[in-house]
């Protein structure tokens, strides 16, 4: 179907077309909940289903760049929540309700994993996202039954935990999005808390920024601009320091992840309904 008009959104003096809903994802079973993109510019969708309802499917969708689906895998998770990418190429999904965070390489493989299995509190309690820093440590936001950030090594050894329930700074409200800064800060999307948190590396709080309503992502770019986005619904771009720089509304009801590639493209995992949003620079 040909949409009636072409959409348009800025984000400071750069203008970008509106392309939803974009790449051939599976319109039967699952619900697109998360995206990142690798160096080729290659995007891994992940799908979200009920275990207990839905028919066994494969949850992370590769696609191509132009769109078209390359290959699909995954329908050993649970129930996929967000997903992260590292240097080496690797894909870490975070498998919610089995408080697992599972390690596959970029052909489905399983390559190991964080947590222990379908047993809470060891030491996840259903996880939101991961990250992993420029470092090779791997961080993780345990934000729906619990209110904490961990850290892993490269090796998968646990460093350190910090965070507890609250309102106050340092404290967390659901820990959602996580991103590992370039310059070794981690900044933590505390969503029912209506802000940002930054920390150090070893989890000593930075600053707080605030101004969101519910932001459920955060992302940084290759020339170090921060995105977030929430559940107004808007984007807001915003320098390494927090300084609002521009905010539009590319999606109906929120994107629930985001990603971006090299080409500047962003892309925003929408859930309702069921979809991926490309942002196309063009000007």
């Amino acid at each position: 179907m040909t949409a009636r008009q072409t959409l348009f959104v800025a984000l400071g003096s750069r203008r970008y077309q509106v392309e939803r809903p974009w790449g051939e994802i599976p319109s039967d079973g699952g619900k697109v909940t998360d995206v990142v993109c690798d160096e080729r510019g290659h995007l891994f969708v992940l799908l979200r289903a009920d275990c207990y309802v839905d028919a066994r499917l494969p949850v992370v969708i590769e696609l191509a760049p132009d769109g078209r689906r390359l290959a699909a895998w995954g329908d050993e998770i649970a129930d996929g929540h967000m997903l992260s990418i590292g240097p080496e190429g690797h894909i870490y999904v975070v498998d919610r309700d089995a408080h697992e965070i599972v390690v596959f390489d970029r052909s489905g493989r399983r390559l190991g994993g964080f947590g222990e299995r379908h047993h809470p509190n060891a030491p996840f309690n259903h996880p939101c996202d991961v990250a992993i820093a420029p470092s090779g440590d791997i961080y993780v936001a345990d934000g729906y039954g619990a209110s904490r950030v961990h850290r892993f090594g490269r090796n998968g050894d646990l460093i350190a935990t910090w965070g507890e329930p609250g309102n106050q700074p340092g404290q967390f409200s659901t820990p959602h999005g996580i991103c590992a800064l370039a310059d070794g800060r981690v900044a933590v999307t505390d969503r029912e808390n209506d802000r940002v948190q930054i920390f150090s590396a070893a989890g000593s709080l930075l600053a707080v920024w605030p101004d969101f309503y519910h932001p459920m992502d955060i992302f940084q770019d290759a020339e170090q601009r921060v995105y977030v986005t929430d559940q107004v619904p808007r984007l807001s771009m915003l320098t390494p320091d927090g300084e609002l720089l521009a905010r539009c509304r590319p999606v109906l009801n929120g994107a629930h992840g985001m990603w971006g590639d090299a080409a500047g493209n962003l892309y925003m995992a929408e859930m309702n309904p069921s979809r991926v949003t490309r942002l196309t620079p063009v000007s």
